[in-house]
């Protein structure tokens, strides 16, 4: 019977030392509190560096582009340049065989 009595006695002794100890919750609450305001720092954080990616992807899309038109643009002046180049030799040639023929007369 002493036995049993004292088995409640500490059992409720227990209780007791447990609800005074879940009485001081402010420390804790205020570290979860704290923890969400990071987590929600850390979201933004990766949502603007997120959105900063999309924006230099489509910075380099417009950049690629550009090279592309330029390139394009500078075979189709390299391929003008030739053909004049073409020209201009043939012309020297013509010009060349003129003065042959009237220094051969």
């Amino acid at each position: 019977m002493k036995t049993a009595m004292l088995l409640k006695a500490s059992a409720a002794a227990l209780c007791l030392g447990a609800l005074v100890g879940c009485t001081d919750l402010k420390p804790i609450q205020a570290q979860i509190d704290e923890l969400k305001s990071q987590v929600q720092r850390a979201q933004q954080d990766a949502a603007s560096a997120k959105e900063s990616a999309a924006s230099a992807a489509s910075a380099a899309s417009a950049a690629q582009q550009a090279a592309n038109g330029a390139q394009s643009s500078a075979n189709q002046a390299l391929s003008a340049a030739q053909a004049s180049q073409s020209c201009c030799d043939a012309t020297n040639e013509k010009i060349d065989r003129m003065f042959k023929k009237s220094m051969s007369k």
